[in-house]
């Protein structure tokens, strides 16, 4: 099961990359995003500085967002998720795996590119392996969430938008304590409360998620 498991996860990504410039949106948007904040609010560094750690966080959530509605919407249309469902792995391991793969494109580079665009912000460098941290823990727990939006929406027409009505209110903690985990890095004020929620977070996601994203593709599917 673990070697189907395994291959399931590549072939996401072998789509991904197939994909070409659309499986890079997320970090297109989540890079534009970020570099539009100093043209809004204006250079002063004070500012900038103060309000980083809070708008890279938000950049990375809404760029997560921005690709949940390609989960499983292609493979529905083709038929393939019909297959997927009766195949010898469990569908709860076919969510996951699917997330796994989101992650590794969309939340894996979203952290990798946020101390850059942190520094862009004029952020202290105390908080930069924190904010790191944090979107590691915290881009999982969205893109489980996630999973679970996009799968109750998967036969509905115009469906993006429908997951962002029902995934944003739950994001909301994980922004919380992620944007937290960073100031108490800035601010010298403690990052171990935050950071375990966040780790506890990711915990309950990956035992809750795939079995309510696989509940609801039977669901809707049938």
């Amino acid at each position: 099961m673990v070697g189907v498991f395994l291959r399931l996860i590549g072939r996401e990504l072998t789509l991904a990359v197939r994909g070409g410039i659309g499986s890079l949106m997320a970090v297109v948007f989540f890079v534009i995003a970020v570099t539009l904040f100093p043209l809004g609010i204006g250079p002063e560094l004070g500012l900038l500085s103060r309000i980083a750690p809070g708008a890279v966080w938000v950049a990375a959530l809404l760029a997560a967002l921005l690709s949940l509605d390609r989960l499983f919407v292609a493979d529905h249309e083709d038929g393939s998720l019909e297959q997927l469902m009766l195949g010898t792995l469990p569908l709860e391991f076919v969510v996951l795996a699917k997330t796994v793969a989101h992650w590794l494109t969309t939340g894996l580079p979203l952290a990798a590119a946020a101390p850059i665009l942190a520094l862009l912000l004029n952020m202290s460098t105390d908080g930069l392996v924190i904010l790191i941290v944090s979107l590691v823990l915290g881009t999982p727990i969205l893109s489980l969430i996630g999973a679970v939006g996009a799968a109750l929406t998967v036969g509905l027409r115009r469906g993006g938008a429908l997951i962002a009505l029902l995934v944003l209110p739950l994001y909301v903690p994980v922004l919380i304590f992620g944007v937290g985990a960073v100031e108490g890095a800035v601010l010298d004020i403690g990052v171990r409360a935050n950071l375990s929620i966040l780790a506890g977070g990711l915990v309950g996601a990956l035992a809750l998620g795939p079995v309510a994203a696989a509940a609801a593709l039977r669901m809707t599917v049938e």
